[in-house]
């Protein structure tokens, strides 16, 4: 819908991008060497991200919300990385860098063991049982830079994650405000960036996502919730002060997957053949292979996925950039990695029966894969009035 988004300087266009530019908006040299998003220079900013808002989503439905499509003509169209799922780019929003540089590679990961029997999966967004956040992701965030350099950063969320796995490892630093319901998380907000003249906060959303996973985004129960949350970044932007800039972007978008179309692995063991153990997500599968097992996989999920997706080698993957530059995939991150990555195309999914709780496998909209509605999503952008 509308005229198409803004060019982008090469190397700009990916949420990894968004909290250095606004923190280069803000004064700070830190990140001048590299490609930046160009925004508007400003004394405090505001960064809300609403999980699941997907770019193509926001301009297929955007008669739910007229505030945001009266700034789709300014508004960048970014990609969120890969996978296109909420840990991984958590990671690359708080760090400024590329999944394999941070290392938050996926949903579910491998955490390698002292031998391969122990080697076991973590679910990086619960962080159940999972290692030292700190250790396994030891990237500076930009939340830590910007504390650095004098900028008072607030963070506004729900109580639980302050302090959880995912946020001290990908969103570290500053101070954090509970708030559940939206309005008072815009409350908050407002309160922070008040309260200093040097500020950055960033407001997190995540009922765009759930109702989508549960509803389908195309669902009047979507509808509804963008349209709320519409009305909420409009009282935001009409109330800051008049030397902040407001920020809005998602983490990922999200395609609706028929049930006729998902594989069961419970019914089709010879899927497993060669697997130790599987990763990922429905809509993108990491598959850890036994020794010597990793042709024989990558050949079996081949025939039997065919053109519906796109089965690639670790290798190939890392070399084809899905992680970010080939040279940034630090080696501590590799192991985490499947040995064969599996991404659906169309309305395909792969569920396990079995081994998945049932709530998650009759979830309607899904995200992770490759696809631009899965991996586009929005920069939108509300510059101050004065600097």
């Amino acid at each position: 819908m509308g005229s198409a988004p803004p060019a982008l300087p090469v190397g700009a266009g990916t949420l990894s991008a968004v909290l250095p530019s606004v923190l280069a908006s803000l004064g700070s040299p830190r990140y001048a060497a590299r490609p930046l998003i160009p925004l508007t220079p400003a004394r405090r900013a505001v960064v809300v991200l609403v999980d699941g808002l997907g770019d193509t989503l926001v301009r297929r439905r955007a008669g739910h919300a007229p505030f945001l499509r009266s700034g789709l003509a300014a508004a960048y169209r970014l990609t969120c990385g890969f996978p296109s799922t909420t840990a991984t780019s958590m990671g690359s929003f708080g760090t400024g860098l590329p999944p394999g540089a941070h290392g938050l590679v996926g949903y579910e990961v491998l955490v390698p063991g002292a031998t391969p029997e122990a080697d076991r999966i973590l679910n990086e967004l619960s962080w159940d049982d999972g290692p030292d956040p700190f250790t396994w992701q030891p990237e500076p965030t930009v939340f830590e830079a910007a504390e650095a350099e004098g900028v008072a950063v607030t963070r506004v969320g729900p109580g639980f994650f302050d302090g959880s796995g995912l946020t001290n490892a990908a969103l570290r630093g500053g101070r954090f405000r509970a708030a559940y319901q939206l309005a008072t998380r815009v409350d908050e907000t407002l309160a922070a960036v008040r309260a200093t003249p040097r500020a950055l906060v960033y407001l997190y959303w995540g009922d765009v996502d759930k109702i989508g996973h549960v509803h389908g985004p195309s669902s009047p129960e979507w509808g509804q919730e963008v349209e709320r949350v519409d009305a909420e970044l409009r009282r935001l932007v009409a109330s800051v002060p008049a030397d902040t800039a407001v920020y809005v972007t998602a983490d990922h978008g999200m395609v609706e997957v028929p049930f006729a179309d998902r594989i069961d692995l419970a019914g089709e063991p010879r899927l497993l053949d060669g697997v130790r153990l599987v990763g990922g997500e429905p809509r993108s599968v990491q598959l850890y292979c036994a020794p010597g097992a990793t042709e024989d996989v990558y050949a079996t999920w081949s025939e039997r996925l065919g053109e519906r997706a796109s089965v690639i080698r670790k290798a190939e993957a890392i070399e084809a950039g899905l992680f970010g530059p080939p040279g940034s995939v630090a080696e501590r991150v590799r192991p985490r990695i499947g040995d064969v990555l599996v991404n659906c195309l169309g309305s395909l999914a792969v569920v396990d029966t079995v081994r998945m709780r049932s709530e998650l496998v009759a979830l309607l909209g899904l995200h992770g894969s490759i696809s631009d509605e899965e991996t586009a999503i929005p920069l939108f952008q509300w510059p101050a009035a004065t600097a």
